[in-house]
């Protein structure tokens, strides 16, 4: 299951690889590129359509504002091992500019922890709809 799972992060990392190729974003040596598979608890009631709409709208913007030259893309598998998953590709500068917000061991330093602070009034109103976590991988662009 893990070496298949790799292949899966493999494939999509290489489809945003390609994709960002042909609508003119070039990744550069260096570039950092977070490969996150999520698993949505929602609340009673609330669809994903629902929770991934405030995400896309509200959460993502706040983020990519405060985190310069960080980007973000919310992707939903469609066919293959893991199909009707969510997950997200988080592009960014380098892996300089990520140690800036999160230490070796993936907890954040204190700047990603002022972040957290500021972010939550919106991950609050989020938690209203349900909660993501994810597993994740972080490429690098040779």
């Amino acid at each position: 299951m893990k070496n298949s799972m790799r292949w899966v992060l493999l494939f999509t990392t290489a489809i945003i690889l390609l994709a960002g190729i042909t609508f003119g974003q070039t990744l550069q040596k260096g570039n950092l590129i977070g490969v996150h598979v999520a698993t949505i608890k929602l609340e009673p009631g609330v669809t994903v359509e629902q929770f991934i709409e405030f995400y896309k709208s509200k959460l993502i913007p706040e983020m990519e504002k405060n985190q310069i030259g960080w980007k973000y893309h919310l992707v939903k598998s469609i066919r293959g091992e893991i199909k009707n998953s969510v997950g997200m590709i988080i592009v960014i500068k380098s892996e300089k500019e990520r140690d800036l917000y999160f230490n070796a061991d993936g907890s954040s330093t204190e700047l990603g922890n002022s972040l957290i602070e500021k972010y939550k009034p919106i991950t609050d109103e989020l938690k209203k709809l349900g909660t993501m976590t994810t597993t994740y991988t972080d490429w690098v662009i040779q």
